[in-house]
């Protein structure tokens, strides 16, 4: 799959994203972007390893990056976006524990929300979590200002309960958000990557990934090596962490 498009903040971030959703791994990627355009190379498979032979990617990606001037050199795919019902969105970070899930599941069922889907991420004992609901009776969106801030109330008392009150938060959105993306961000605002005085277990050292860091003053870049053990979406949670830092990604081979 190769992209061509006007440049723009965040222009990587959003294609791979589009990836990452139709369940795509990227085995290889060459980025590239100066001035007013990019280019991206991936080389894909499904999750299975299996060379994709679907027919629209290419037409996913485009309408992702809006309506600017984009070509897409790519065979003839497509591939089914899951349709995203109407819902009500809980976010919620704090500190994790055992049983937090159960308690914050127990307040959406004492109060008639009936919970569609959910994503939580928990590291260095921190829990971010978004959770869509809707009213139980009517299966719609629920939008009454009162209940909303009466549920939002009762699970800040739940993450309160944690051993420190001052990163618990929640918010409630109506509609959907792209929940991987959000988590990144979630985590990133409650500093999940702060390990001060947090009880972390140790990684092996043989799993530990290697990251260096230099500065090619000729090019006026910062250049990041990243060896590690490959999984899903790692590179989709790398350039999340780069953006979430402020970073912008000029030139990448993975």
């Amino acid at each position: 799959e190769q992209v061509d498009s006007a440049n723009k903040r965040g222009s990587l971030l959003e294609v791979v994203q589009v990836l990452t959703d139709l369940d795509l791994l990227i085995r290889r990627a060459y980025v590239s972007s100066d001035g007013e355009w990019f280019m991206d190379v991936f080389h894909v498979t499904d999750k299975n390893g299996n060379r994709v032979m679907e027919e629209d990617i290419a037409e996913t990606i485009q309408q992702s990056l809006g309506p600017r001037t984009c070509s897409f050199r790519a065979r003839n795919r497509s591939v089914g976006v899951q349709a995203i019902s109407e819902n009500t969105s809980i976010e919620l970070t704090g500190r994790d524990r055992p049983g937090l899930l159960s308690d914050v599941f127990a307040v959406l069922t004492d109060n008639n929300c009936n919970v569609v889907a959910a994503e939580v991420w928990t590291h260095n004992s921190r829990m971010a979590s978004v959770v869509y609901i809707t009213d139980e009776t009517t299966g719609s969106v629920i939008d009454d200002p009162d209940r909303i801030a009466k549920i939002k109330q009762l699970l800040l008392y739940v993450l309160e309960g944690n051993r420190d009150k001052r990163i618990a938060n929640t918010a409630v959105l109506m509609g959907s958000t792209h929940k991987e993306r959000r988590l990144h961000q979630m985590m990133y605002d409650n500093r999940d990557y702060d390990m001060t005085n947090l009880d972390v277990g140790s990684t092996s050292e043989r799993r530990k990934p290697v990251i260096t860091v230099e500065n090619c003053t000729d090019k006026a870049y910062t250049v990041v090596n990243l060896r590690c053990i490959d999984r899903p979406k790692l590179f989709f949670d790398a350039v999340c962490t780069l953006t979430d830092m402020q970073y912008v990604v000029y030139h990448a081979t993975v």
